[in-house]
């Protein structure tokens, strides 16, 4: 099957060559693209967070194949649900979906499930793709939607993904869609993410699932964050950085309600 872009027009551009410019203005020429295991990007309309999304990627050598794991917004499906068959089609073509990554995600998982409707509407992964798309037109891709995971499930799927990955024998980027803080006056969505940033840039996945629940911080993917820091350590990670922070006062002028986005590299 081929699945529908769910937010273009809304989220960014519906027309291609409007949404080719658009990135391109986001992204840096003057960049050097290094090779990286995860990068953790945001996934709100491209006019509040597509400036944090184009600085990650701009400095990362996208290879052909690419997972993104996104939250589940829409409450719809399977806990851990993959798409294998087909395609994601978005204003700029058809992607192809991985089948060799994700079947063999599939046979080591107990977790994951092929499941379409989870992906149905949801815009946390899709607002990813004509990024890839633009900088990577082969690129290949394995879209996991998650929700509901308790700190070990996360762990294991961590590891499970790694494995998946390793079987492969070449590179693949990891990219994990998530906001921050949302709601909250610009001050506190600072104080609060720099908690669970402080635990990414440390590499510790658990910390950052304990951190985000116990301080009840409404970091929407932190799942997938916390699923891909452990893959990415399992694939031998040793440093992580922040490339950059903002919120969408920085748009609308308004810092007492903000929603907050962050970009990070993971080596």
């Amino acid at each position: 099957m081929s699945r529908a872009p769910a937010v273009a027009g809304r989220f960014y551009p519906g027309r291609p060559e409007e949404l080719k410019v658009m990135i391109q203005q986001y992204l840096d020429p003057g960049a050097e693209p290094q090779p990286a295991l995860a990068v953790v990007c945001p996934h709100a309309g491209y006019v509040f967070s597509g400036s944090v999304a184009g600085k990650v990627f701009s400095r990362v050598a996208i290879p052909r194949r690419v997972v993104v794991l996104g939250p589940n917004h829409q409450g719809l499906g399977e806990r851990a649900a993959v798409m294998t068959r087909g395609s994601w089609r978005t204003p700029l073509g058809d992607v192809p979906l991985d089948s060799l990554l994700g079947a063999e995600l599939l046979a080591r998982s107990g977790l994951v499930r092929e499941d379409d409707l989870a992906h149905q509407y949801e815009h946390s992964l899709e607002v990813q793709v004509p990024f890839l798309q633009v900088l990577r037109p082969d690129v290949l891709l394995t879209p996991l939607c998650l929700s509901m995971l308790t700190d070990e499930q996360c762990a294991q799927l961590g590891r499970d993904l790694a494995g998946a990955i390793q079987s492969l024998g070449e590179a693949v980027l990891m990219v994990a869609s998530t906001d921050m803080t949302h709601y909250e006056s610009a001050q506190s969505a600072q104080a609060k993410d720099q908690l669970a940033l402080e635990k990414v840039l440390a590499l510790d996945p658990q910390g950052l699932y304990n951190t985000v629940a116990s301080r009840r911080i409404s970091m929407c993917g932190f799942l997938p964050t916390t699923v891909a820091l452990t893959a990415a350590l399992e694939l031998g990670a040793t440093s992580a950085e922040l490339v950059a922070y903002t919120h969408s006062g920085m748009v609308t002028g308004d810092d007492d309600q903000v929603v907050a986005y962050a970009g990070l590299i993971i080596k």
